[in-house]
């Protein structure tokens, strides 16, 4: 589930006066609770996910360097996030700020450097073991 769009998130006003976009707390509270068979693979990164790190098996990081993720989203065609320098700018101080953050608390951390299909071998072991 892509938690980026639609009902799962939206923007709030915090008390300096800037805005976050966060969790719809009751949406992925719904979603998590509704969840019975198979598994569930949530994406996504807001600043109050870890209320919810309890009811996840796992907390996956997938890293990749600076250069690779900037190429990727300049050479992506489906989002138009990261194509304005400010956007580059701000992914970069998200590596250097919210990556170390997201590592302390992730139970795995991914290579996203490796083929997709093996990314996604990896994710799909960690389901299986949890079902064992």
């Amino acid at each position: 589930m892509d938690t980026d769009y639609g009902q799962w998130s939206h923007w709030i006003n915090l008390p300096d006066g800037s805005s976050d976009w966060v969790w719809r707390e009751e949406a992925i509270a719904d979603l998590l609770a509704g969840h019975e068979q198979g598994a569930l693979f949530v994406a996504g990164c807001k600043s109050n996910q870890g209320k919810f790190y309890p009811q996840f098996d796992h907390v996956v990081l997938l890293s990749a360097p600076a250069e690779v993720l900037l190429a990727r989203v300049i050479a992506r065609t489906n989002n138009p996030y990261g194509k304005r320098p400010e956007e580059r700018d701000a992914i970069l101080e998200n590596l250097r700020v919210v990556e170390p953050l997201l590592r302390a608390t992730a139970t795995m951390e991914i290579d996203a450097r490796a083929p997709i299909a093996q990314v996604v071998r990896q994710l799909e072991r960690l389901a299986e073991l949890r079902s064992v």
